[in-house]
């Protein structure tokens, strides 16, 4: 797909470009801001811009994809983008706005790299954006179609019905619609995005799975509060809707989207977790009890503590009625307060997995990249390990295998 003179200069010019990413995409983002102030309104999350992780992921997924087409330059990467099509999607992303990233994103790289971007090279790295932006735009119109959703509409109120303390620091929404139209379709493991207006007018966005099985009309999600730590503010749209939400308010709500979703395969499953990020596999677990599946499943956990453990009491519960699963959590205080727990940091070296062990991670990055790393050695196939990362994918430009 790529051309073979634009390939020659993308390797010739990758290294500097490369170098130059968190630059170029820092300069891109201040620049396109100042402009453009209404994409800060419901389409770019605060935090994440404060926290640079947007602009890092950024700058990974463009050299992520340029070093794939470089590797194969007869074949689009398109599986690459997959997850940020899904985040796309989630937040109402249209075809025209990829012009407008595009006029701001070269204007930064010529900024920044100066006399360096000859118009060979503006070419070529053209090449490589519209080849990256043509596959998520068809990806994304290929979302929005099976979820029936408008993207210059994707939004729809959605009523409080429960609202449960699970944590100090973590409560679960329980959902309906507020009108009778039919619902998008949605898979054990998806999210969606919920859109609060913040105490200065502007509304924020993030993402929170489904925490209970995607059926009926109530839908579920738990929110951890993000507190400030260190330089880092604290979750705008998590502690506003810990503060704010009761039953009875609405709430805005995407389609579920995320391609980390159970399959309806019967081979064994794993399903390893820390902290919030066992919301999708207690949504996973409530699907297959639902199912009366007699897959084999075997859950891990890492915590601080078992009172810190979100949706304990759901998980240990759903695994009283499958057939064939089993638990093991780890606790770094207190964990004698739960029988059969272990004291400490996750550790899998004693972990006997069954053949073709299907396994679902969600987590902090560094949590992730840790089992994954003790997964390849015990004998897992990289292609077998699926992940869900909660905000930007820092993880895209360096997973290895």
């Amino acid at each position: 797909m790529l051309s073979p003179e634009s390939a020659a200069v993308v390797r010739a010019t990758l290294p500097a470009v490369g170098g130059a990413l968190d630059e170029i995409t820092t300069r891109f983002y201040q620049t396109m801001f100042s402009e453009h102030p209404e994409l800060l309104d419901g389409m770019f999350n605060r935090g994440n811009q404060a926290s640079g992780e947007q602009r890092k992921a950024l700058a990974g997924s463009i050299a992520a994809f340029a070093q794939a087409l470089l590797a194969d330059p007869d074949a689009r990467p398109d599986a690459l983008l997959s997850r940020i099509a899904h985040k796309h999607a989630a937040l109402g992303v249209t075809e025209d706005q990829y012009t407008v990233v595009h006029k701001y994103l070269f204007r930064a790289i010529g900024d920044v790299l100066g006399d360096a971007v000859t118009p060979e090279v503006a070419a070529a790295w053209d090449e490589v954006y519209w080849l990256m932006a043509g596959a998520l735009i068809a990806q994304e119109a290929r979302l929005y179609l099976e979820a029936q959703v408008d993207p210059r509409h994707p939004w729809r109120q959605w009523t409080v019905v429960e609202r449960r303390e699970e944590t100090p620091d973590a409560v679960s929404f329980l959902l309906r619609p507020a009108d009778d139209a039919p619902l998008p379709p949605a898979r054990a493991g998806q999210y969606v995005s919920v859109r609060v207006r913040m105490p200065d007018g502007v509304h924020q966005t993030r993402q929170y799975s489904l925490s209970n099985a995607p059926r009926d009309k109530l839908r579920r999600i738990t929110v951890k509060r993000v507190a400030s730590v260190a330089d880092a503010p604290e979750g705008e749209v998590s502690n506003q809707l810990h503060r704010t939400v009761r039953p009875g308010d609405e709430l805005t709500l995407s389609a579920p989207f995320g391609d980390v979703t159970l399959d309806d395969a019967d081979t064994p499953l794993l399903l390893v977790s820390a902290g919030i990020g066992c919301t999708p596999m207690v949504g996973m677990l409530e699907h297959l009890a639902a199912t009366d599946s007699d897959r084999p499943v075997h859950v891990l956990h890492a915590d601080c503590s078992p009172v810190d453990h979100v949706l304990r009491a759901d998980t240990l519960r759903l695994l009283g009625e499958l057939p064939d699963a089993r638990a093991q959590f780890w606790y770094e205080q207190d964990a004698t307060d739960e029988p059969g727990a272990r004291t400490g940091l996750m550790d899998l070296s004693d972990l006997d997995l069954p053949e073709n062990t299907d396994v679902h991670l969600c987590g902090s990055v560094p949590f992730m990249r840790a089992v994954r790393s003790q997964l390849l050695r015990a004998g897992v196939p990289a292609r077998h390990i699926r992940y869900e990362v909660f905000g930007p994918d820092l993880w895209l430009a360096h997973t290895e295998g």
